[in-house]
């Protein structure tokens, strides 16, 4: 198994790219007004009651939720630290440079390309095997520690963090039920044509 704490130069190019992309990605779902991604519905919410930002709000976020890996006894890395404070940063800073367009077809392709470019990140981050992010680690030591399955754990998270984000007046809708059913086979794709092992190996 590689180190989680010390890549080479390439791997730890590679997880700042994937970082970035993920980062990149986040902000087009956010820029097309038709529904973030869950965890970006809850950070979108936080940032509007705390006018810090929809970026800002995503960096805290993932700084409380490494907080609650502690009575999970959940493992980290570099690549766990990293994702935890610079997607939210590439997040804010692409959605500097893009607005909403007024075309709805427009918005439905930042929908597409948001979640093509979430998966890709993904799958080059994950690929690094330098640690899970900040929610997937979440996921991974709620199924440990307490044997529900993988998948119950993330869909009940998914869930309470939609609905919280949306409480807040984060953005839900046709986006965040698109990420919800394709950003699995995404990161799937994304690991297969980069060749990147598995997230179960992770």
């Amino acid at each position: 198994m590689p180190s989680r704490w010390r890549p080479g130069p390439a791997r730890f190019a590679r997880l700042l790219l994937g970082l970035a992309i993920f980062g990149a990605g986040e902000a087009l779902l956010v820029a097309s007004d038709l529904g973030n991604s869950p965890w970006t519905v809850l950070a979108e919410g936080l940032g509007d009651k705390t006018a810090i930002g929809v970026g800002a709000a995503t960096v805290v976020l993932s700084l409380v939720v490494l907080l609650s890996w502690i009575p999970l006894r959940q493992g980290l890395g570099l690549g766990t630290i990293l994702n935890a404070l610079l997607v939210g940063v590439a997040l804010g800073l692409v959605l500097e440079f893009i607005s909403t367009p007024d075309a709805l077809l427009a918005r439905y392709a930042l929908v597409a390309a948001g979640i093509a470019l979430v998966g890709l990140g993904s799958g080059l981050y994950l690929g690094t095997q330098l640690g899970p992010g900040p929610r997937d680690g979440l996921m991974l030591g709620i199924h440990r520690r307490t044997g529900v399955s993988v998948r119950l754990a993330r869909t009940a998270i998914e869930v309470t963090v939609v609905v919280a984000g949306a409480l807040l007046g984060g953005t839900a809708g046709i986006g965040t039920l698109a990420f919800a059913l394709l950003i699995g086979p995404a990161v799937q794709a994304a690991l297969i044509v980069l060749r990147s092992a598995p997230a179960a190996e992770l």
